[in-house]
């Protein structure tokens, strides 16, 4: 037994005791230190800041030493609790730059689970917010703060039972707000830190309403911190953000260029449809390398994935999007960053933040939209004061206005050449694949659809000219026959541009008739011809889910007839079809300018063997004695042609509909009469019509009022049939049935044969009639009962029936 004091009491825990107040010294040092930094000092290494124990340590277990610029600046100011606007070359390490202040921060103000969030750190991609947090796991691995990542694809109700015990949340702007609105124990009123990693992505159009809502259900009071290689400056972004007075940093702004000084960066002009030969030739100049290639679209990025992996060039191949399941994309990210030799294809979506170890080359197949979009990119090579090598394809409509972006941001490009003899083209192999996997055309045909979008929403139309590239060509490469029909391109040159490929094609006709007999004719194969139809009769099963142009599904059974069809009744709806206008004479209406009468003489010498005879109310009838005109009735938008001009009806009050009402002529008023004999006639036409409407509401009545009687009567004669079976089965008089049948006490046995022959009708009243003796009748006295016994009981329960039953019975 523990020894006691004098007074009885438990000697104190002095250990305890110490390490609480070794621990608020700590602080209270760490503070005041905190309070003597020298902002304008220059500070190379981790351990000249003033930071806890448990910070250093995670940092210099993760091999972080030295400071780079933007730590070097940012950290300071961060520590001091101002807002900060970073902006610093890609791969300057600018998430350490905003991590250890976080740490710190929390450290120093005591922060625990019962605290809530304390720091919530905004990133636009996934990839990137699973990289940030992952850093913070290594560099805070002794701290006692609870971490967690926020992202979409993942279980929100396992995110919402873990949320509220947070102390530091990485999260994607969609998820967190997602959250915010309905998870009902997340709380960020504690919350003290702001951090927005590529603050410029999050503030653009793309989520701006997004982080306006997330900014709402935030304290004003906070510290705020962005950071990008292209920082934002706009006031009205800073004021939507709260930040109070924010310290800009920085570090390369005087600086010669806007990308890293080890990156080698050129270009090239290749022409749209020679860009996938190139890159072709490429990757096969280059399989022991680590390469990135960016596309503007998601079905680019699977397309040439797909086409490339079927070709198969030596080196191992991969593709990121943001349309692949969030496992997949981790899996990739993870592969990729293993992998020595690899090729990624991928889109915007790895251009910002991502840290792929050692990548050699970043190629650009397609003009990103803007200068800072090809920093973000390029920045994904030559990282951390590494060597890297970039590369854009530019079409040469494209390359006079881009070089100015770039010039005006100060990034140093060359223009290459590429040699014609190591050039490689694969039009051939993938016309050949395209040809035998339906699903590879399809793809293709998706992907050429998706480019031609992404330059034609483009704003900067000085660079991206979408009149001057050449589609049909660029089709072409894909190994497609044709150029997809693009639905939303329209203008007065949308005709001439259908019709290019067969005027050039007529016009060569023409022009080298004479050149071409001299010549000798080329050796033409069975793809040669097969690309030369019109029609493909190849369909994938995705066209069986497709939607025609009217809204209409696509026939399932295109297939077995698809060879009686004409050349341009493909069910593909990004095939070049040949429109014809319903109502034209090729619909078999050329008997529509005759008579009714004469046409009902002759219309069975006009309709066709085999032909089909559709009546529409109305209209002439259609003759259907083909496939095309068959295929017109499953059109609901030529067929409307044919059904009339619909009546637009309104709803009233009380819920009927009728048309429109339209303002009557002034003069056909006037022609009727003058106003009040008018408004006379009016009222009692209302008057008649109403009088007509009580007549029928009280026929009505009468008629429910009529079958309601019906039924009660109906009832009662069910009811009284029942109770006399159930007399005749009882052989007597039926106790539960006494309250609805009077009783008269049995004389002779002539009247008692006359009461079984006539039955007294059953009465609507519960009553009991009471019959005299035959000694009171002989007598001719009135019998002398009580007064008590004048007056019947109420009958409440059996005993009482039973009672009644046996009085009566004598």
């Amino acid at each position: 037994m523990a020894p006691r004091t004098a007074k009885g009491k438990k000697p104190q825990d002095s250990g305890r005791t110490l390490k609480r107040k070794r621990g608020e010294d700590e602080i209270s040092s760490l503070v005041k230190r905190v309070e003597e930094l020298d902002l304008k000092a220059s500070i190379k290494s981790f351990s000249d800041l003033p930071l806890s124990e448990p910070t250093a340590a995670g940092l210099s277990a993760s091999h972080f030493k030295t400071l780079t610029d933007i730590q070097s600046r940012a950290i300071s100011h961060a520590l001091k609790g101002r807002d900060i606007l970073g902006a610093a070359k890609t791969g300057s390490g600018k998430t350490l730059a905003f991590l250890v202040p976080i740490l710190e921060n929390l450290y120093r103000r005591q922060w625990t689970e019962l605290d809530g969030l304390g720091a919530l750190i905004l990133s636009p991609t996934r990839e990137l917010a699973i990289q940030i947090f992952e850093v913070l796991r290594k560099v805070g691995r002794n701290h006692a703060f609870s971490a967690g990542l926020i992202i979409g694809g993942k279980s929100l109700r396992e995110e919402q039972d873990r949320l509220g015990r947070m102390n530091i949340l990485v999260c994607t702007p969609g998820r967190m707000l997602q959250h915010l609105d309905q998870t009902a124990m997340f709380e960020t009123n504690n919350l003290q830190m702001l951090v927005l990693d590529e603050a410029d992505r999050i503030m653009d159009m793309g989520f701006q309403k997004t982080v306006d809502a997330i900014i709402d259900h935030l304290p004003t009071k906070r510290q705020t911190m962005l950071f990008s290689a292209t920082q934002t400056k706009k006031v009205g972004d800073l004021a939507r953000l709260s930040l109070q007075e924010p310290e800009y940093v920085s570090v390369h702004e005087s600086a010669a260029a806007a990308t890293p000084s080890t990156l080698q960066q050129h270009y090239t002009v290749t022409p749209l449809p020679q860009k996938l030969d190139t890159l072709w030739s490429f990757i096969r100049s280059n399989l022991k390398s680590k390469t990135v290639v960016f596309l503007s679209s998601g079905k680019q990025v699977r397309y040439v994935y797909e086409a490339l992996r079927h070709l198969q060039p030596g080196i191992s191949l991969m593709h990121l999007h943001g349309r692949q399941k969030q496992g997949g994309r981790l899996d990739i990210t993870t592969k990729f960053s293993q992998a020595q030799h690899a090729v990624l294809f991928a889109t915007d979506v790895a251009a910002r933040g991502l840290d792929f170890p050692a990548v050699d080359w970043v190629i650009q197949m397609d003009c990103p939209e803007d200068a800072d979009t090809y920093i973000h990119r390029v920045g994904r090579t030559a990282r951390y004061e590494r060597i890297g090598r970039a590369v854009l394809f530019l079409d040469p409509s494209e390359e006079q206005g881009f070089l100015k972006q770039l010039e005006h941001k100060k990034v140093p490009i060359e223009k290459i050449n590429i040699k014609a003899n190591k050039q490689q083209s694969v039009k051939n192999q993938l016309q050949n694949m395209c040809f035998k996997d339906p699903e590879l055309k399809y793809l293709g045909q998706k992907a050429f659809i998706s480019y031609v979008k992404s330059i034609y929403v483009q704003k900067d139309k000085e660079t991206f000219k979408i009149k001057e590239l050449p589609l049909e060509e660029y089709a072409g490469s894909l190994g497609l026959p044709g150029a997809p029909r693009i639905k939303f391109i329209k203008g007065d040159d949308a005709k001439e541009r259908k019709n290019e490929s067969w005027r050039m094609a007529h016009m060569s006709d023409d022009s080298d008739a004479e050149g071409k007999k001299d010549q000798k004719e080329e050796v033409r194969t069975r793809y040669d011809r097969m690309f030369e139809r019109r029609n493909q009769g190849v369909l994938a099963e995705h066209y069986s889910k497709l939607i025609n142009d009217d809204g209409t599904m696509v026939a399932t059974g295109a297939k077995e007839h698809a060879a009686d069809e004409d050349a341009d009744e493909d069910a593909d709806f990004l095939s070049v079809k040949r429109r014809f206008a319903a109502g034209d004479e090729t619909l078999g209406q050329g008997a529509s300018s005759e008579s009714g009468s004469d046409r009902s003489e002759s219309e069975s010498e006009e309709i066709p063997k085999g032909a089909k005879v559709v009546h529409l109310e109305g209209q002439d009838p259609l003759i259907i004695d083909s496939k095309r005109r068959e295929k017109l009735l499953k059109s609901k938008k030529k067929m409307l042609k044919f059904k009339g001009k619909g009546t637009k009806l309104v709803y009233d009050d009380e819920g009927n509909a009728h048309e429109v009402y339209e303002m009557e002529d002034e003069e056909q008023f006037k022609a009727r009469g003058d106003a009040k004999s008018q408004r006379e006639k009016f009222l009692a036409g209302e008057t008649e019509r109403v009088r007509e409407a009580d007549i029928e509401d009280k026929e009505v009545m009468r008629e429910k009022r009529r079958e309601k009687k019906e039924k009660r009567k109906a009832r009662e004669r069910a009811e009284a049939e029942a109770e006399a079976a159930s007399d005749d089965e009882e052989g007597g008089v039926s106790l539960s049935h006494l309250p609805h049948v009077p009783f008269e006490i049995p004389g002779d046995s002539d009247s008692g044969s006359a009461s079984e022959e006539e039955k007294p009708r059953p009465s609507k009243k519960q009553r009991v009639s009471f019959a005299k003796s035959d000694s009171d009748s002989d007598s001719g006295k009135p019998a002398k009962k009580s007064k008590k016994s004048q007056e019947p009981k109420s009958i409440e329960t059996l005993g009482d029936l039973e009672a009644l039953a046996s009085g009566l019975l004598g």
